[in-house]
């Protein structure tokens, strides 16, 4: 069937074609007010940020002077790797509503999940459950392209070493395991891209997929965007798909997607919609990183990043390119094991995530011989996507509490320090590190972080970034700029740099053979 430029359906209802004339005037309406100034003076009024991220949909309203969050609003997603979409949305409305609505923003802009992606067949339903970006099932298909064209290829084309993560090789899993699926598939969205359409109206019934709309950043993370030309690599997704598919439009950093359609509940109708962005574009967006600054994110993931003006290839296949939401670049590096190593502790040690600290905090660097290798759930850099967890060095004489909850800890920053010397070796150096995520608050990770490296660390207020980020993209779509919100910053006490648990943690990855 051929993919026409007919009329999208919007949310059912017998008065389909009046609603649709109605959303059309508001945002004629909506334009002409602008420019008039009729919604008061410029930076005044609210906005809102969404993240779809791979635990939870959250939802913070901000004052756009300030960017100070006047509410927020969070509903968890199923904990699976492999998920349908409408649990997405779903979350998504539940967290508007517990956010109070968003009747009284001026605009609203997603961020989300890098790389899942959402099938969908020519009429805009979804034609599968979505394998997640974690879900390590894609190993054996990422090996088959790597192997087809070679990795340095991608590498060169893409700026990625094509990973198990990364939204082609989920397309390649799609067509070896689910081959009437498919042939089902006529375009292809991740997460954000795909929550912005249903925030426009479209969705299930929409014929016109070229409605589809995403970022740089987003489509950096698919495997098959081209970081010097700016545009897709078709031939690369009729590789790994087997069929062309319809891809998003890119849009720029100071483009809006649109505005908000009738009938969504908790949402007004006819306010812009920002870009969006992936979760880790809108983070550095909120953080207003500058050259030299290096972002670690311990999350679900772990992710250390920074800022480029030029696309990076690492032929080493460490550094993946990615776009950053205003224009330049962010090469990164990501572990699928960050926070929840941690969780697993406080449960095999029965203590909270304070206690946790606690109890790292009174043992001593390298935990008296004891090291954690943190894969629990296989990894995804280094390339160890079946290995598991293991525990070096064990005695009658250091296996205790403290020992245990420290080397959990050491083990899962050794993992992201790591990252920060393969930018390095890129000719990325970074002069200062900003530490965020769940785990960032810890006085265990703040500290033995600091023992680590070579350059101050320093905390940013605690904050929702991704969120955040989000909200000065709905600020952007609303009046042609981003707005200036300042981040207050801690500098963690400097400490000897201490290389022991580095030693320790090398050793026990050449015991395995999972070193060269």
């Amino acid at each position: 069937m051929a993919l026409g430029k007919q009329r999208p359906a919007r949310y059912r209802s017998a008065r389909r074609p009046t609603r649709r004339a109605g959303r059309l005037a508001r945002e004629e309406a909506f334009a002409a007010a602008s420019a008039e100034g009729a919604f008061g003076v410029r930076g005044r009024g609210l906005v809102a940020g969404i993240d779809s991220s791979t635990q939870s949909c959250k939802v913070t309203v901000r004052d756009i002077a300030t960017g100070e969050q006047v509410r927020e609003g969070k509903a968890t997603h199923p904990t699976g790797t492999i998920v349908h979409p409408h649990r997405w949305w779903g979350a998504l409305l539940a967290a508007v509503r517990c956010a109070g609505g968003l009747e009284d923003v001026l605009a609203v802009s997603v961020s989300g999940q890098q790389h899942t992606p959402i099938f969908l067949d020519t009429t805009g339903h979804v034609v599968r459950e979505s394998p997640l970006w974690n879900d390590t099932g894609s190993h054996a298909h990422m090996v088959a392209l790597n192997n087809e064209l070679g990795k340095e290829e991608w590498i060169k084309r893409t700026g990625l070493p094509i990973t198990l993560s990364d939204t082609v090789s989920k397309l390649r899993w799609l067509r070896d395991t689910d081959p009437a699926s498919a042939a089902r598939t006529a375009a292809v969205a991740v997460v954000h891209d795909w929550l912005t359409w249903r925030l426009l109206g479209y969705g299930e019934g929409a014929t016109d997929l070229t409605t589809l709309t995403t970022d740089r950043s987003e489509a950096s993370g698919t495997g098959y965007w081209s970081p010097d030309t700016g545009q897709y690599c078709m031939d690369l997704v009729e590789h790994a798909l087997g069929r062309s598919a319809v891809l998003p439009r890119i849009l720029g950093p100071h483009e809006r997607a649109g505005v908000t359609a009738d009938g969504i509940p908790g949402v007004p109708a006819g306010i812009p919609i920002g870009v969006g962005s992936g979760d880790n574009a809108a983070a550095a967006l909120a953080l207003g990183i500058a050259e030299g600054d290096a972002v670690m994110s311990l999350g679900t993931s772990g992710v250390v990043y920074l800022r480029s003006t030029q696309p990076v290839h690492d032929l080493s296949g460490y550094v993946s390119n990615y776009a950053d939401a205003s224009g330049g670049h962010l090469p990164l590096v990501a572990t699928l094991n960050a926070g929840r190593n941690f969780d697993a502790g406080t449960t095999m040690l029965g203590c909270t995530h304070a206690e946790l600290s606690k109890l790292a905090l009174h043992s001593s660097s390298g935990a008296e011989g004891l090291t954690m290798l943190p894969f629990f759930e296989g990894e995804r850099t280094p390339d160890l996507p079946t290995v598991r967890a293991s525990l070096h060095g064990a005695s009658l004489f250091n296996f205790t509490r403290e020992n245990m909850a420290r080397a959990i800890i050491e083990g899962t920053l050794v993992s992201q320090v790591a990252m920060l010397d393969a930018l390095a070796s890129c000719g990325l150096s970074a002069d200062r590190l900003l530490l965020i995520g769940g785990a960032a608050p810890s006085p265990a990770v703040q500290t033995i972080l600091t023992q680590m490296v070579d350059m101050p660390v320093v905390l940013p207020a605690v904050d929702e970034y991704v969120t955040r980020g989000a909200a000065l993209q709905a600020a952007c779509a609303l009046e042609g700029d981003f707005p200036s919100w300042p981040v207050t910053v801690e500098e963690m006490p400097p400490a000897p740099m201490d290389r022991q648990v580095i030693m320790q943690h090398a050793a026990a990855m050449s015991a395995l053979g999972y070193t060269d």
